[in-house]
């Protein structure tokens, strides 16, 4: 394939790159083409199951330097200033054509939007879609998408490798700066062949890293591989070692791979976190109570744990209106009502889980990385707007904003960049397919254990320097493995989670203090 504008990923950031990319061209007679690849469906992304909504300055009675500043102190200000003015005053625009391509945000009956309040927020500013504000936004993308006949869209197929001059025979060093992107390898998973994609620009859009870890609330495609390929072509990436938990996933055996989120929203309703005493801890912790800013939260949360033995703390919602609870909160009430639990009677049980990565790919304020050619924007992408923690709800804002950067750039970039015809098709001379799957699941659990048990929400010297010797083991395995076996989804995965689990790990050893996500009993606070 030979694709003008190639899009890795299809959550909010790709979905609406893409779409104004198909606006813009859409009253030419020869429009060029638009690609856009995902390695599962085209609706599962972590942007499906983001709950609390979107935050943005849309009333008179709030200022973007309120949520300016609300984002500088949640980031422990190591936040760039000017990332920061730049996504808090594009966001409202943004918001606006969300709703025009279909989204449809809550309103009161007078026709304003319900603006709800998380933790660190200084005033209501969220807008949502009850409890599935991402589900509703994916909707109204994809829709609005399949409308234009120059978009292909193809699911299942698994961005392996950008190709760079690497792949020409030329040694391609961090220090080059230099470095073209020519496109993707891709893995075809129907006809299980390595297809070659040339492009002229690619944008990555690849989302999280959340299967790193045990217990999450990242859906099981969410394995960096965006990251992981930018760093194997020896772009730069950038804080890894800020990975957030948010505070409040259902404790629930059956919930699997992926951890139900209770969205921060229903402590911005009036939800309280208690202990097994049926405290209410928070205040102990930090002024702001339930709504403080997650790093400090989920802190509390693991101590209190820690205190007490027990798996996880409570929340308790019974003195909000079962009204409320049913209106803005409907997909937490059934899926708690499925367990047996009432949250208008009943405490909700609630414990850390990994979800949301404030590093990722360096990227200039167009969304350009290191990479000549090469866009990222959403999770997969390092803007400085996060810095130490993301305030909540601004992981979609920053999405829209840095995906129309993107979008601007893509087309300064195009017009002047050719295809390079020289690329060799994918080798897989001397590789068989693999007979032993145990081999791949054993090491990505293995993998999930050890980030879980030593770089989680607490960490240490010696837990950092022991998980680096443990997920060594695991590559050296891994590196074995690929190097004679026929590629396939879930090896690729393991061997992207395996270079995330690297970044992290050596990002967090050169932190030598703790600082928002990042928390060391060796460098106290």
């Amino acid at each position: 394939m030979r694709i003008d504008y190639l899009v890795i990923g299809s959550g909010i950031a790709g979905l609406s790159y893409a779409l104004k990319l198909a606006e813009h061209f859409s009253k030419e007679k020869h429009k060029p083409s638009i690609c856009i690849l995902t390695k599962s469906d085209p609706d599962e992304s972590n942007t499906q199951y983001a709950q609390g909504g979107i935050a943005a300055v849309t009333k008179h009675s709030d200022s973007y330097e309120n949520h300016v500043q609300d984002t500088l102190d949640a980031g422990s200000f190591l936040n760039d200033e000017e990332v920061v003015r730049l996504v808090v005053e594009n966001g409202p625009e943004r918001i606006q054509e969300l709703i025009e391509w279909g989204t449809q945000f809550d309103r009161h009956e007078s026709g304003e939007y319900k603006l709800a309040r998380e933790g660190g927020h200084s005033d209501h500013r969220i807008l949502h879609h009850k409890d599935v504000t991402g589900k509703e936004i994916q909707r109204a993308l994809l829709e609005r998408i399949k409308s234009y006949e120059n978009v292909q869209l193809h699911d299942h197929y698994f961005a392996v490798d950008l190709i760079t001059q690497h792949h020409l025979g030329e040694d391609v060093t961090r220090r080059r700066n230099d470095i073209q992107c020519y496109g993707v390898y891709a893995l075809n998973e129907q006809t299980e062949e390595v297809e070659t994609i040339l492009a002229k620009v690619t944008l990555l859009a690849t989302g999280g890293i959340g299967q790193a870890y045990r217990t999450t609330t990242n859906p099981s495609i969410a394995t960096g591989d965006g990251i992981a390929m930018t760093y194997r072509a020896k772009g730069l990436v950038k804080d890894m070692e800020f990975i957030q938990f948010h505070p409040t996933a259902l404790y629930h055996s059956s919930d699997g791979d992926r951890a139900f989120l209770i969205t921060e929203a229903l402590r911005g309703a009036g939800a309280i976190l208690r202990n097994f005493d049926k405290k209410d801890f928070m205040p102990d912790y930090d002024s702001r109570g339930s709504l403080a800013p997650r790093d400090i939260v989920a802190r509390a949360i693991d101590a209190e744990m820690k205190k007490s033995g027990r798996e996880h703390v409570w929340l308790d919602a019974t003195h909000i209106s079962k009204d409320e609870l049913l209106g803005h909160f409907p997909s937490i009430f059934a899926h708690c009502l499925q367990l047996g639990i009432d949250i208008s009677k009943d405490y909700i049980p609630v414990a850390p889980a990994a979800h949301y990565l404030c590093g990722g790919i360096v990227v200039d304020q167009k969304a350009q990385t290191s990479i000549h050619n090469l866009l990222s924007c959403g999770e997969s992408s390092y803007t400085g707007l996060h810095g130490a923690n993301r305030l909540a709800s601004n992981s979609l804002l920053e999405a829209v904003v840095y995906a129309h950067n993107a979008y601007e750039t893509a087309l300064e970039l195009v017009p002047q960049t050719n295809f390079q015809e020289e690329i060799p098709e994918w080798n897989k001379e001397g590789t068989t397919v693999a007979e032993e799957m145990v081999l791949i699941s054993q090491s990505r659990a293995d993998l999930k254990s050890v980030m879980s048990n030593y770089v989680g929400i607490v960490r240490s010297n010696e837990r950092l320097k022991r998980a680096f010797k443990r997920t060594a083991l695991i590559h050296a395995e891994t590196e074995e493995l690929y190097k004679k076996t026929t590629v396939s989804v879930p090896l690729l995965e393991l061997r992207n989670m395996i270079t995330i689990t690297y970044l992290i790990i050596r990002a967090a050893q050169e932190r030598k203090e703790s600082i928002g996500l990042h928390y060391s009993i060796d460098h106290e606070m």
